[in-house]
């Protein structure tokens, strides 16, 4: 590895050397986290212009191979380990941050299957099924702004699919996007290959806050992500009276896109409230299949204002065009089947009791604690998350703290614990509540 006064960096114009950096960044060179020279030495070096030195950087840091940090200098850019949702390498111990689905309030997909077998669907057919798209549209259009008329519907493969589309048609790299914090984890991953600057929005009971969206609003973020409902990781659903505030704060920036993701729908038991009002033009409304008729069933279904709808489908023309019909008849199949939905309503029951009881059990036990709707439950505890989570472990639980949902992590510790127990028996559950009060109580 080189030292920083042994580095070869070339070049007369900014385009020159950004591409010299990145050749020695490319053949190990230059590792991640290694300084490079500052500005003044790099423009004495190659006896170029200061400005064309600062132009190369800054070229760099939007293609994320460096990071700019003020007077500490400009480094490579590290890789970074990010969290994954539903996956842990528990080994031995008990996993309860998985936020995934119970299998076994997941409809049978076994007769869907049967009914989805049709003729073969050829290139230039429609992108939608038919049978799907009239289904789609009665689930998406009563909460979809404006006109139903001018509402447009695309199938993307998930809400994370979908998000990630609608962003990278509307933002560029460094570009400005306000993600709630704690956030989704995959929103995080897509604020970071993106290279768009993640402006946090706190997420209180009542779900993002207005002062947070103000503010963000305040630094240029020409995108918002929301969720409605079941906030992941929080648990939090927006109140009426909050969707209206936000509304209003909303009203004076009508072209900041703005994603809605209710990804819970189904399952949620708590009513969905807008935050985009009548007159915002740039807008989308999405929602997934996943946790309801299963993780591998990769199927989401956006709402759109024309113009959203067209610069998106101009994001899906290079690649496959549509979401396999197959899965769009197995997805029809399975909600128009009187069972399935009967069996999706006592999954969104069960997981709502789960969490209360389990809420109950800890606040009985001097951890209070306030359950919010989806999968999991968000846990404040009395001391450093991972100081609890460390001490669970020795207990053989193996838990998420609420350092991987935050957009800065490093900014300060945090005092979450996300679990995942609607699958856990009263006596398991019991034996968890105890410990992690416990943990707690050890750790604080």
């Amino acid at each position: 590895m080189s030292n920083d006064d042994d580095l070869v960096i070339s070049g007369g114009t900014a385009v020159e050397i950004a591409d010299s950096v990145r050749a020695l960044v490319d053949r190990g060179e230059l590792a991640p986290g290694q300084s490079l020279p500052s500005v003044r030495a790099l423009a004495e070096q190659l006896q170029v212009n200061r400005n064309t030195a600062v132009a190369a950087y800054r070229n760099l840091a939007r293609s994320g191979v460096v990071v700019s940090q003020g007077r500490a200098g400009t480094r490579v850019a590290q890789r970074q380990a990010v969290a994954q949702e539903g996956f842990a390498a528990a080994g031995s111990l008990r996993d309860v941050g998985t936020g995934n689905p119970d299998p076994r309030l997941i409809p049978d997909l076994a007769p869907a299957l049967a009914a989805a077998a049709g003729r073969p669907v050829l290139y230039g057919e429609p992108v939608i099924d038919r049978d799907l798209e009239q289904w789609a549209r009665d689930w998406m259009t009563p909460d979809a702004p404006g006109n139903p008329a001018d509402v447009r519907l695309t199938l993307t493969s998930g809400a994370v699919d979908a998000v990630e589309r609608l962003l990278a048609q509307a933002l560029m790299r460094d570009d400005a996007v306000a993600l709630e914090d704690p956030c989704f984890l995959a929103s995080i991953h897509i604020a970071r290959l993106g290279g768009y600057r993640a402006v946090p929005v706190p997420v209180d009971a009542e779900g993002m806050t207005v002062e947070g969206l103000r503010s963000a609003l305040e630094q240029g973020v020409r995108a918002v992500v929301c969720t409605p409902r079941a906030q992941n990781p929080t648990g939090a659903s927006l109140s009426e009276q909050r969707a209206a505030q936000l509304r209003e704060v909303l009203d004076e920036h009508p072209y900041v896109l703005v994603i809605q993701d209710d990804y819970y729908s189904y399952l949620s038991q708590r009513p969905f409230h807008s935050i985009i009002g009548p007159g915002h033009r740039r807008w989308a409304l999405l929602r997934s299949v996943s946790k309801f008729v299963g993780p591998d069933m990769c199927l989401a279904v956006t709402a759109t204002d024309p113009d959203t709808a067209g610069r998106l489908a101009q994001r899906l023309s290079p690649g496959t065009t549509w979401v396999s019909h197959l899965l769009q008849r197995i997805t029809h199949a399975v909600m128009r089947d009187p069972d399935s939905l009967a069996l999706i309503g006592r999954a969104g029951a069960h997981y709502a009791e789960r969490n209360a009881s389990f809420a109950a059990r800890l606040t009985a036990l001097g951890l209070p604690v306030e359950a919010g709707d989806g999968m999991s439950l968000w846990v404040p505890v009395p001391a450093p998350a991972r100081e609890v989570a460390e001490r669970l472990m020795r207990r053989g639980w193996l838990v998420r703290t609420g350092y991987d949902f935050r957009l800065a992590p490093e900014a300060g510790s945090s005092r979450h614990l996300r679990l995942t127990v609607h699958d856990l028996s009263d006596e398991d559950a019991g034996a968890l509540a105890a410990d992690v009060a416990d943990a707690a109580r050890d750790a604080a």
